[in-house]
């Protein structure tokens, strides 16, 4: 409607972005060219997120273990950077022998953060609605089938702000990324930082097998599960479910992002699926909803295409997994499972229950 006003700014960024092509832009034919092409977005992606924090001790400290069905569901608190501190849901299947499996479950955008992906509702009305329409217990469930989870709350989610915004109307995750801007850091770094020492507690657990590690995550949790793949090879193989999109739509045409997701100056080199694409030739499968109305299938496809020329270029085509689902935002779980029991291998001996 106000498209021909020459002087407004979301008109004047609409033409910037077309005329901006970016540098890095997956390219690359041959294998040699997809791994040189690899480490130099890579190298860039970690320069665009900024200062890493430093570790600290982890201090494990455990508050509580909870008897399920199925599994025991322990939560833990441990320390990150100094001073910084994360709660997490561990999930161990009952009935295990030797070491499994292990899946980092990363929660997306919503107030109740690990609780969601870990089947925590505490009977709350809101809480299984979300759980229901979204099939949003996929840490819960993966653990059901014999994988070892995690589960922590990320920098401006969950227990980590309360369970509430204290900055309302505004979203507090630009005041935390601003915050975190100013004083020489990118959120989201440092929330894939976190991600990081998650798996760092992981592999002190006895039940976990450190070579068989996988990533996980719906929406902004897809957000979290790309950029901690790409920067932790410790991770395997992982699922990206509901994120892949264009830069053109989550950011320009229909904004859908906020300060937890951002990586400065991103599109000047690359794209959302060229981002992706640098974690071939790794196992991936990309999860997009036929009726996502947050990440539109167009946007999707369009990352897509950029992922299966990556992975043809890499000689991995038959890592990558592309399920387009009928749903909307939300874990589909028709392929998850096969996908990570391929890649991962088959837990052994725990009390598998099959419902797909």
């Amino acid at each position: 409607m106000h498209e021909e006003i020459n002087y407004l700014t979301d008109n004047f960024i609409k033409k910037w972005y077309k005329r901006t092509k970016p540098a890095l832009a997956f390219k690359a034919k041959s294998k040699k060219e997809f791994l040189s092409w690899q480490r130099t977005l890579k190298n860039k992606v970690r320069e665009l997120l900024g200062e890493l924090p430093g570790p600290a001790n982890l201090k494990p400290d455990l508050y509580s273990r909870e008897e399920k069905e199925k599994y025991i569901r322990e939560k833990w608190i441990i320390q990150t950077e100094k001073d910084c501190f994360m709660p997490l849901y561990l999930l161990i299947p009952k009935g295990i022998k030797g070491k499994v499996p292990a899946i980092l479950c990363c929660h997306g955008h919503g107030i109740h953060a690990k609780d969601n992906v870990s089947g925590v509702t505490f009977n709350v009305a809101e809480r299984e609605n979300m759980k229901r329409i979204a099939n949003y217990n996929y840490a819960e469930q993966m653990t059901e089938r014999g994988f070892v989870t995690i589960a922590p709350d990320w920098r401006s989610f969950g227990e980590r702000v309360a369970y509430s915004n204290l900055y309302e109307p505004r979203d507090q995750c630009n005041i935390h990324f601003l915050q975190h801007l100013i004083l020489g850091r990118t959120l989201l770094l440092a929330n894939v930082f976190d991600a990081t020492r998650a798996i760092d507690f992981l592999l002190t657990r006895k039940e976990v097998d450190k070579n068989r590690i996988g990533c996980m995550g719906l929406s902004f949790g897809g957000t979290m599960t790309t950029y901690t793949t790409l920067l932790d090879e410790r991770i395997k193989a992982a699922d990206i479910i509901c994120y892949a999109t264009s830069t053109e739509h989550y950011t320009i045409n229909n904004p859908n992002t906020c300060g937890s997701q951002l990586v400065p100056h991103l599109y000047k080199y690359a794209d959302v699926g060229d981002v992706m694409a640098a974690i071939a030739p790794r196992p991936l499968l990309i999860e997009s909803g036929a009726n996502d109305t947050c990440f539109y299938l167009d946007s999707a496809r369009k990352a897509h295409n950029i992922l299966k020329k990556a992975y043809k270029a890499a000689g991995a085509e038959n890592n990558l997994w592309i399920e387009i689902f009928p749903g909307e935002h939300s874990f589909s779980g028709r392929k998850a499972f096969d996908f990570f029991e391929k890649y991962l291998g088959k837990p052994k001996n725990a009390r598998i229950r099959r419902n797909y």
